[in-house]
């Protein structure tokens, strides 16, 4: 039985998705954030020392594992059978590993640190808020902003190519592609001018396999996230 220590709101929900596309049974242990910090229960630490979501758990092959792309790569390999990824040798198979690892690897920090330094004037004493929100603008105007439409406007060249990130069929690619375009959509500007990063995110809410994830796992703050007439 594989088990997922899903916290709310999180990369986990693709963990989700990925099970309901694999059509695998699984259970779901759910984990709240702090209402002040936002941040993981202390309680995932006794699944995983980090105590970071996504965690699995797979009683089969006796495994516990963290980080969206090892389980992603575990899961499709395990339980896949040579679904959701190209043969391998094949162009699209090296396409599919690097997208898998790009979207936690480059795309993913400059989101984190937008939240962080968008964060940053809340989280300091009254007294040096001002000069903190000085700091927190000139960041992100001058490095954070700039690095994120580099990203944006890449997704929105690479999708103009192709349907899904690795070709014309989708993979767990697209999957593991999904947090940082809808992030960047919620809270980066992904949207106004990039036709196809939000078409893109319509086909993947509309895949069936996706609303079954919704269902299971609950509120999901980015399921809204390129939700607009095209």
């Amino acid at each position: 039985m594989i088990t997922v220590h899903h916290l709310d709101n999180s990369r986990s929900q693709r963990i989700l998705w990925l099970l309901e596309e694999l059509e695998l049974p699984y259970e779901i242990r759910f984990y709240k954030r702090d209402p002040r910090t936002m941040q993981a229960p202390r309680s995932l630490r006794r699944i995983h020392p980090l105590g970071k979501a996504p965690i699995i758990t797979d009683t089969e092959g006796d495994v516990t594992l963290a980080e969206s792309g090892a389980i992603i790569e575990y899961l499709v390999e395990r339980y896949g059978n040579g679904r959701l990824q190209p043969e391998r040798g094949t162009p699209e198979h090296v396409q599919f590993l690097y997208w898998l690892h790009y979207a936690e690897g480059s795309a993913m920090p400059p989101l984190l640190l937008k939240l962080v330094f968008g964060l940053l004037p809340t989280r300091v004493p009254f007294i040096i808020r001002p000069v903190a929100s000085l700091i927190a603008r000139g960041v992100q105007s001058r490095i954070i902003n700039p690095q994120l439409r580099l990203h944006m406007d890449f997704w929105e060249q690479s999708l103009s190519q192709r349907e899904w990130f690795t070709g014309k069929d989708f993979t767990a690619a697209d999957i593991q592609m999904s947090f940082p375009l809808e992030a960047a959509a919620t809270r980066a500007g992904a949207l106004p001018g990039r036709p196809h990063v939000g078409a893109f995110l319509r086909r993947i809410h509309a895949r069936p396999a996706y609303q079954r994830a919704l269902v299971r796992g609950g509120a999901y703050a980015f399921a809204a996230a390129g939700d607009v007439p095209a």
